[in-house]
């Protein structure tokens, strides 16, 4: 069984709820049955909401990378990060190291486009950066399925900044759900929970949507890398 690297912190509560996921994944019959992580749970990554929305934080992408350095001399044969805005920063992980990134991103896309089909729509649950940084709009468009966010920025980013400091509550949990039923009036019946803080409150999407947890994805990606040949990575 091969060792995955996880670049961790970007939320804390995200990062455990991917091991947790990592963990219930496995059938074990013993505890040398699961999969073996190595972790950098580093909260003070630069916020990447900051960088990237407000246009006043540090740049995130040299920690990221020091956090693959050391992840990779530890021991880690790949690498998996549970934050979709950090996949911007992706290039500059794979720089830094040679082994495999497991990139979520490019995962949940090809699964996005094969349920929504050509000339789809595909609605992204997700900070606003996402859709600033253009992070799935590009890697839809190759499929021909278009991206559509929701309207209120404002709303998803107060959201998010909600579950950071307090966790899952009814209140953020009714705003997903408002916000992904506006996406599925707008006619994207496919939707991607593409944010870890939301992927906390999973099954608040709405009635009649097709969505599924970019968090979910790479829980069974890097379940095929640690115990088969390394396929789908998405690298």
């Amino acid at each position: 069984m091969r060792r995955v690297g996880i670049l961790g912190g970007m939320g804390p509560q995200a990062t455990i709820l991917l091991m947790q996921k990592v963990l219930d994944a496995v059938p074990a019959a013993d505890d040398a049955d699961h999969i073996p992580l190595l972790v950098d749970q580093n909260p003070q990554v630069p916020s990447r909401i900051r960088r990237l929305i407000e246009g006043t934080g540090d740049d995130p992408a040299p920690v990221l990378a020091d956090m693959a350095r050391r992840l990779v001399g530890a021991g880690a044969e790949a690498l998996a990060m549970p934050c979709n805005t950090a996949h911007h920063y992706a290039s500059a992980i794979r720089a830094a190291v040679k082994v495999p990134v497991i990139d979520m991103v490019d995962l949940s896309v090809r699964r996005a486009a094969k349920l929504a089909g050509v000339d789809g729509r595909v609605g992204i649950l997700a900070s606003p950066a996402v859709r600033r940084i253009g992070l799935f709009d590009a890697p839809l468009a190759r499929f021909s399925v278009q991206a559509l966010y929701p309207e209120d920025e404002a709303a998803m980013l107060a959201t998010i900044r909600r579950i950071k400091t307090a966790g899952p509550e009814p209140e953020t949990a009714s705003a997903l759900r408002a916000a992904s039923n506006a996406l599925l009036q707008r006619g994207a019946q496919v939707q991607m929970i593409a944010c870890t803080e939301f992927s906390l409150l999973a099954d608040a999407t709405a009635d009649g949507a097709t969505a599924f947890d970019t968090l979910d994805v790479l829980v069974a990606a890097i379940k095929a890398f640690a115990v088969g040949d390394g396929a789908g990575t998405g690298q």
